[in-house]
């Protein structure tokens, strides 16, 4: 699925977990686009019906004991859709049905808005029955584009949550020490900046309220909207009931250079 508009092209991968594949911004690429490094390690994916991980795979909702894929060992991570084949519903619309190994069924919506400036990307979970839900978008920003330097990373969050000997999130929060992190962060000013000097410079915007950035690795950058933290659905669980479905949006905006 190819997506156009004044000089952009956005690629969608529906049998790769529907995710952005490409985004090439005037002749700039700007997604790690080698799958080399497996299922969790390029493009832009949704996250869904969870996001980051869930502790040793496991979480209890109600009377129900789940157990999940253990995709990043020990834990669970990142949800079923970005193993999922998704159909196209429309033009810029994507569906997957949410099954095995998730017990609770129901479906997950994409929709993609691209112009000249900017992309739109909103998912969606609908519930067959209450279930715990969560959402986001794990984008792999690549560090650099050809002819510019290192991308910059203008990020400004209040707290950082902390992690355990398990590398899980608490509950508890710090001030954000300097980086490099794999952590969440809360209280984000918005919009997230990224910089590639005298190339491009990107802003983005959620409405999520939770944002894990990654840049440990030397290849990319990771900045991802999440609807709520880390193995929430072993603390404190979205419940997303039938008619009510858990809609966000992710927008990243472009301009040339630093502007």
């Amino acid at each position: 699925m190819e997506l156009t508009a004044d000089g952009v092209v956005a690629v969608v991968d529906l049998d790769a977990g529907g995710r952005l594949a490409s985004l090439c911004v005037h002749g700039h690429e700007l997604l790690v686009t080698d799958r080399a490094d497996g299922v969790y390690g390029w493009g832009c994916y949704p996250m869904v019906p969870w996001a980051g991980r869930v502790r040793r795979g496991r979480f209890r909702f109600q009377d129900t004991e789940v157990a999940l894929p253990l995709g990043m060992p020990p834990h669970a991570i990142h949800g079923v859709g970005v193993e999922s084949a998704w159909i196209r519903t429309g033009p810029t619309e994507l569906a997957c049905d949410l099954r095995d190994p998730w017990p609770f069924g129901g479906r997950a919506l994409q929709r993609l808005d691209l112009d000249g400036d900017r992309l739109v990307l909103g998912l969606s979970v609908e519930a067959e029955q209450a279930m715990p839900a969560m959402v986001g978008w794990h984008p792999w920003f690549r560090r650099r584009l050809d002819g510019g330097g290192p991308v910059e990373l203008d990020f400004v969050p209040d707290a950082m949550l902390t992690r355990d000997d398990d590398g899980i999130q608490t509950g508890a929060t710090v001030p954000p020490p300097p980086g490099p992190w794999d952590d969440c962060f809360s209280g984000v000013r918005q919009p997230v900046g990224l910089a590639w000097p005298d190339v491009l410079a990107v802003q983005l915007r959620s409405s999520c309220a939770f944002w894990v950035v990654y840049t440990e690795p030397d290849h990319a950058a990771c900045v991802e909207p999440q609807s709520g933290p880390p193995d929430s659905f072993n603390q404190t669980p979205q419940v997303v009931e039938p008619g009510a479905p858990l809609t966000h949006w992710f927008e990243i905006r472009w301009s040339r250079g630093e502007e």
